[in-house]
């Protein structure tokens, strides 16, 4: 296992290398140019006039642009070794900090709902899997993929609309994760009322899951129960219980656990549509808002922490797999 682990960490370099070189030559390539929109941002704050060649040129020096496309990504290579991400072009503000701002709100939203989604998912679909072709089976998959074909930004509006805007009902706040007046209360009341701006958000971000990770698991179930050693199981005379939670349940979350691979990354990607909609301060809203303003060093400091934690989340899922069926050699 040792040479295995040693062997998947050598691979991230090279791997990692290969996907900053596509996404840096992507951003080059992308219409725009981050020193014209920031002189313009600029020119309009400041009053009316032509932008001269000579400003333009030494806005360019300011953020290296000036230089090689190979030079400029050289020196990001050599700030992202000590986590520097260099700064922002869109507010001169470093990227490092702007990322560690929007961090948080955006993990406490994805931990709550993939917390939420693998809570429910995985005993629904180990019941669609033990009653197949049952009314409750039928009954729960098409509720599921009727979630799961709803459109999140549709479902987010209508929530608005009828829980938070008094037409009819006005339960939950729909902006922001806070009240005006948090900083004022205490821990409790503060937790309370960030938990509470938090339902409609969580909710958008969790029911569309629970189709895909429940079926994941109904499919993964549905093996097990079919092979010899559960048939031999039911045979010696063991319950039904232990069966299914004890015997086959660890081995049918195999293609659950592949699913790690990309659950790390969007731990941290947030989602550009619901933190929008709901003006959340989080990575989703932060990416947006780079992309558009051409924030080179922004986007790629966050795809950089994108790809790393995708590359962990694959050695991770593999260790899983040992782990939860014995069978599965690292050779």
């Amino acid at each position: 296992m040792k040479a295995y682990l040693i062997r998947r960490f050598l691979l991230i370099v090279p791997s990692f290398l290969g996907i900053s070189i596509i996404t840096f030559t992507m951003l080059q390539l992308m219409p725009g140019n981050p020193v014209m929109l920031r002189l313009q941002k600029l020119q309009g704050t400041m009053g009316a006039g032509t932008i001269s060649p000579a400003l333009i040129e030494e806005t360019k020096k300011l953020y290296g642009l000036d230089k090689p496309i190979w030079q400029q990504y050289g020196l990001w290579v050599g700030r992202m070794c000590t986590l520097d991400f260099g700064t922002s072009f869109k507010d001169r503000r470093p990227v490092r900090d702007k990322i560690l701002e929007a961090l948080p709100v955006t993990l406490q939203l994805n931990i709550i709902s993939i917390f939420l989604v693998y809570l429910f998912a995985i005993p629904i679909g180990v019941y669609s899997a033990t009653h197949q072709r049952s009314w409750g089976d039928a009954i729960t998959t098409i509720v599921l993929f009727l979630f799961y074909s709803l459109p999140s930004f549709w479902v987010a509006m209508l929530l608005m609309y009828f829980f938070g805007s008094g037409h009819p009902f006005s339960w939950f706040p729909i902006y922001g994760l806070n009240s005006l007046d948090s900083g004022n209360m205490a821990l409790c009341q503060y937790a309370a009322d960030r938990l509470w701006h938090m339902v409609l958000p969580v909710f958008c971000l969790t029911y569309g899951s629970l189709a895909e990770i429940s079926q994941f698991s109904r499919s993964g179930m549905i093996d097990v129960i079919r092979q010899d050693y559960i048939r031999t199981a039911r045979a010696y005379g063991f319950s039904e219980k232990t069966i299914v939670f004890k015997y086959a349940m660890r081995n049918s979350l195999i293609p659950i656990i592949t699913l790690l691979a990309s659950l790390l990354p969007a731990l941290i990607g947030g989602s550009v549509i619901i933190e929008n909609i709901f003006s959340i301060p989080g990575m989703g809203r932060l990416s947006f808002e780079s992309v558009l303003s051409r924030d080179y060093p922004t986007v790629m400091g966050i795809l950089t922490i994108s790809a790393l934690l995708t590359l962990l989340g694959l050695i991770l899922s593999d260790i899983l797999y040992a782990l939860t069926d014995p069978r599965i050699k690292f050779e």
